[in-house]
């Protein structure tokens, strides 16, 4: 829901008129979030067509939208692409994110363990860009997998109407697979799980245990495709220049963050993060005025701030000429005179 609010509230607040397809695991909010909307907006405003995703394949390819927004799968983005190309349809992609995070060697281990728990866990790993994997230099490595464990282990996972619960489940079962595929195969590598990695696939949900998996192969599994569940792989580095390598030798980059004590060492790594947002000391955080997107396979275009809201409008130029001004002297054209140059035409756009 919060995702769709932030497609939703620039489109309609630049006059758009607005089609939204949720995903088929997620109707019922959507549609929910949608009835909310309506009790105030004008009728035919607002509109939610669900379905599978041969419905949203229509839609993308219907050359009566002028917009499309999405928000997921880098794969599900490259059909959208594919499909609206013969209408030239203008797009805002927000796909696929593997986020890194780098622990620089001077950071006090203790301090930044909620913080690194967060960054990964939040939504119980289900967020774009969550913190996904964790590259920790040799001198404090042990001590930051300590500490963020101790964190990890209090932290309560249960359903969601109760209250003390702050983790909940995998959305569906597909993902729950995906996520105990890549554990088994960290553990059939040789890494080493320091908590979780042990489901109980009979149980009812899709409840699957907050995972820490510590000295693990850089180009395993778990490390280079994005698990999006309660699942951090930890890798050991020696050198700066390597884990930066490391965080960059994927083919998404979403966002990213840099650990360190030392602000300044901490932004001179960032600047060389190939990533659409690079935090310091936190990861994760949106702010509405802030823009935020990715780059390489992790999309393009922009959502929030004023970058955000422009591409759901249209710009039109125009310029007129005084006709009953005489031809100038000399060159035998008509005065030209400046006119007001912008008009917004909203155009008619979808949020998938």
């Amino acid at each position: 829901m919060m995702i769709a609010i932030w497609q939703l509230a620039p489109a309609l607040r630049m006059g758009n008129a607005v089609v939204a397809k949720p995903s088929e695991y997620t109707t019922l909010s959507g549609l929910a979030l949608a009835a909310v909307m309506n009790q105030e907006l004008p009728e035919g405003v607002l509109n939610v067509v669900a379905g599978a995703g041969d419905i949203g394949a229509a839609m993308v390819a219907n050359p009566a939208f002028g917009k499309i927004m999405f928000t997921g799968s880098t794969a599900t983005g490259q059909k959208i692409i594919e499909s609206s190309a013969g209408n030239v349809t203008r797009l805002t992609l927000e796909l696929g994110g593997n986020d890194a995070g780098i622990v620089l060697p001077d950071v006090d281990p203790a301090a930044i363990a909620e913080g690194l728990f967060w960054g990964s866990f939040i939504n119980t790993g289900q967020t774009c860009a969550a913190l996904k994997r964790l590259y920790v230099h040799d001198d404090v490595y042990d001590e930051v997998v300590s500490a963020l464990t101790e964190v990890a282990k209090n932290m309560p996972m249960g359903i969601g109407l109760e209250e003390q619960n702050v983790l909940g489940p995998l959305q569906n079962r597909m993902q729950f697979e995906v996520v105990d595929r890549l554990v088994e195969a960290a553990k059939s590598s040789g890494a080493r799980v320091v908590l979780g990695g042990e489901p109980d696939r009979d149980a009812a949900g899709h409840f699957y245990p907050t995972t820490l998996v510590a000295d693990i192969d850089p180009e395993n599994p778990l490390v280079v495709e994005e698990q999006f569940g309660p699942a951090l792989p930890i890798i050991r580095y020696r050198d700066v220049d390597e884990a930066v390598a490391l965080a960059n030798g994927v083919d998404v980059g979403l966002g990213a963050s840099v650990w360190s004590a030392d602000r300044d060492r901490a932004r001179e790594i960032a600047a060389r993060l190939e990533a659409g947002t690079v935090w310091i000391n936190s990861h994760g955080g949106v702010h509405p005025f802030v823009p935020f997107g990715g780059v390489k396979k992790s999309g393009y275009g922009l959502e929030f701030g004023t970058e955000g809201s422009r591409p759901s409008r249209c710009r039109r130029s125009s310029t007129a000429e005084a006709a009953s001004d005489p031809p100038s002297a000399g060159h035998g054209a008509r005065k030209r005179v400046p006119f007001l140059g912008v008009v917004v035409h909203p155009p008619r756009r979808m949020s998938p």
